[in-house]
């Protein structure tokens, strides 16, 4: 039963040349579930089929078909099935520069723009990045382009706004950035908790409080988080996942490909292959 299970998954995450700062995720699921991890671009998943549980700071919401969920950036969440059938959908991940671009020239809002909603019932926005997605696997550029615009300049209209400027930081704010500005300088040989708290001079449950407080994860969490990103990086300018592995600090390539699979949805050595692939031609081949 899990074997028909797990063969009835399979997943596509590409990038085409074609439509600078996105990423696509097309995707069946039924056993998989991501674990907490952010984004430092936004969120637009389109539930095709099932059900999709994602968990929020605020809570649990569940996805079903023609609702979008729309994640703003560095927000911590996960994601599993909801239903026993799993779920399917098409995700974009644009980046800031993207919805910026667009904001600026469809609506009034300034500064960085964000969503109020996570969830909406839309079946046509929902339609538009199913749209984006057949449009750019048949190598529509025009088409691809201007159904992402439309798309994202609807949920801007609908659901848009600045977002909240970050409040003063406290020296436990300070203390939880710095630490992670550490982490991100040491990824491959990171300190222990409490190394990294005597050399911040507070104690490693002040520690945990002050980074959960500020990130939404705890540190260890979010380092698993950046290196996966990291390593997304080094595979797309063509390393090894082998080598990957050891630059971001994982003991080994199937310690990357565990960690990587989770939060990314698929392997590392896929996610190679397709970026290989999409920069190579620059055209969006048919699934």
């Amino acid at each position: 039963m899990d074997t028909k299970r797990r063969s009835a998954e399979w997943a596509r995450h590409w990038r085409w040349t074609a439509l600078p700062g996105l990423d696509l995720l097309r995707a069946r699921y039924v056993d998989h579930s991501f674990p907490l991890h952010s984004h430092d671009g936004y969120v637009f998943g389109a539930v095709t089929r099932g059900v999709e549980e994602v968990g929020l700071p605020g809570g649990t919401e569940r996805a079903g078909p023609g609702t979008v969920v729309m994640i703003n950036p560095e927000v911590p969440h996960t994601a599993r099935a909801g239903a026993p059938e799993g779920w399917a959908y098409a995700t974009l991940y644009p980046s800031l520069s993207v919805i910026a671009e667009i904001a600026a020239e469809t609506t009034t809002v300034r500064g960085t723009v964000g969503f109020r909603e996570v969830l909406v019932e839309d079946a046509h926005a929902a339609h538009l990045i199913s749209e984006v997605h057949r449009a750019a696997e048949e190598g529509n550029a025009l088409a691809a382009d201007g159904l992402l615009r439309v798309a994202v300049a609807r949920l801007l209209r609908r659901h848009g706004g600045p977002l909240p400027a970050r409040p003063a930081r406290t020296a436990g704010a300070r203390v939880a950035v710095r630490a992670r500005e550490i982490l991100d300088a040491r990824m491959a040989d990171p300190p222990t908790l409490e190394a990294l708290a005597a050399e911040l001079g507070t104690g490693p449950f002040a520690l945990l409080r002050a980074f959960r407080a500020a990130y939404g994860m705890p540190p260890y969490t979010w380092l698993t988080d950046a290196r996966v990103r990291r390593a997304r990086r080094l595979l797309e300018g063509g390393a090894a996942p082998a080598e990957a592995a050891v630059a971001v600090g994982f003991t080994d390539q199937p310690h990357l490909n565990r960690h990587f699979t989770r939060i990314v949805g698929v392997p590392p050595g896929a996610y190679r292959r397709e970026r290989a692939r999409t920069y190579k031609t620059g055209s969006g081949p048919v699934s």
